[in-house]
Order: C-alpha cells, then sequence, then structure tokens
C-alpha cells in the first residue's frame, strides 16, 4: 500500500508540474465521455456478468515533442459486475443477482505515440498507470427464487429487488489502463481498457479487481 500511495503522489505532481510549465511545452486541454463494460476478476466470486456504465471527464494533452505526449485529466466513470449468489437466511435459501455500481473519480496518467496519416488524421496509442477513489454508488440485489421449507411469506422475504451500500469494497483502486484512438481535427475517438492490480475487496476470502473496457468521443479545444 505504501508502494502504491508513493505512485499516487508521483502521478498527482507530474500533473502540477505539467500544468506549471505549460508555457514551455504545447498543452492541450479537452472533454469526453463514453460508455463502459466493466467487470470483477479474482476468487470469491462464484459467477460474475459484465454490465454497462458511463464516463465522462476533461482531458490534459502534454506534447513532450511532435509524438510523443502525457495523456492525463480527471474522470467521472462508473465500473462493477453483476454477481449471482445464493445467501442463507436462517431456513431460508435467496438465489440472487447482485448489481454493484461503484462511481469512480479516476486520474490517469498515460504516456503516448502519435503517429501521423494523413492531414487532419492522427492515430495514437497510450498507456500507463490509474489512480481512482469510489465517490458513492449504491448495489441492486434482484431475487430470483426463495427456497424454503415454511411458508415464504412468513419470512418476510418477497421476490424483488434490495438496495444497499457498497460497504463491502474498498473506496481506493489503482491499476495500469492501455489506449487507442483516432483524431480528426479537434474530434477525437478512443478505445481502451482499464486493468485493477489492487484488491479492492473487504472480505478476507475474496480477492476482487476491476475490469474496464470504454469507448470515448472526445473534443479538445
Amino acid at each position: 500500500m505504501k508502494t502504491i500511495l508513493k505512485i499516487s503522489f508521483l502521478a498527482v505532481a507530474l500533473l502540477i508540474g505539467v500544468v506549471a510549465n505549460a508555457q514551455e511545452k504545447p498543452l492541450t486541454f479537452g472533454v469526453k465521455a463514453g460508455v463502459n463494460l466493466s467487470n470483477y476478476s479474482g476468487k470469491g466470486i462464484e459467477g460474475s456478468d459484465a454490465k454497462i456504465g458511463f464516463n465522462v471527464g476533461v482531458t490534459v494533452d502534454y506534447a513532450l515533442n511532435q509524438d510523443v505526449f502525457l495523456l492525463s485529466g480527471l474522470e467521472f466513470t462508473t465500473k462493477g459486475a453483476k454477481l449471482r449468489f445464493v445467501e442463507a437466511y436462517g431456513s431460508v435459501a435467496v438465489d440472487a443477482t447482485l448489481t454493484m455500481n461503484p462511481k469512480y473519480l479516476q486520474l490517469p496518467l498515460h504516456i503516448g505515440y502519435k503517429l501521423y496519416v494523413s492531414e487532419g488524421m492522427k492515430l495514437n496509442l497510450h498507456l500507463g498507470p490509474y489512480i481512482a477513489y469510489d465517490i458513492g454508488g449504491k448495489g441492486k440485489a434482484k431475487i430470483e427464487e426463495i427456497s424454503s421449507c415454511f411458508d415464504s411469506d412468513a419470512t418476510g422475504i418477497e421476490e424483488g429487488y434490495l438496495s444497499f451500500s457498497e460497504k463491502r469494497m474498498k473506496k481506493f483502486d489503482f491499476g495500469l489502463g492501455l489506449g487507442v484512438g483516432a483524431e480528426f481535427g479537434k474530434i477525437g475517438v478512443g478505445l481502451g481498457y482499464d486493468l485493477g492490480l489492487i484488491n479492492i475487496s473487504k472480505d478476507n476470502n475474496a480477492k476482487i479487481r476491476n475490469m474496464n473496457a470504454y469507448l470515448t468521443v472526445g473534443y479538445k479545444f
């Protein structure tokens, strides 16, 4: 954890340094938005399915030279997954689907390379670490089936939905990201993937990591 915090502080310090020296190198700001396809990996998960989310944020593109650049910014992004589980409540067994909906503020720090294809069109490849913090989000459990040796009406449990806060997950996340994109003047499209490197579960018997693929459309000022 100490190593992760050091890397996080270094990423923030580098971003501050980039902004402070913006007069010496070309610095471009932009906005972006897109869709996510997220899931969990690790042990302690009986079964999980990907879920659709979204992302929106601002970008900072700092040119080191004509071809190499640093990419950062701040984005609001949703992650999570749909988990299937069976939970026992006394003599009652509940078969449910749990949809996790964490919402993160995320700061990437990628180094990239631009390939000039033609006038007005560039391709780019970028990779590097990210840090993220869960600022909220609620999960929803859909009860699929109830099994009991008693009348289910007497248990107080009915088929439907249950809402709850995600207190079983850690707030902090850290990982690596990879992305490719194309720029058409001031408009850009991107495709990328983030892989969490740390366990975000508070359960000692589980090790859960974030996975997230995304597609974005952006505009640079």
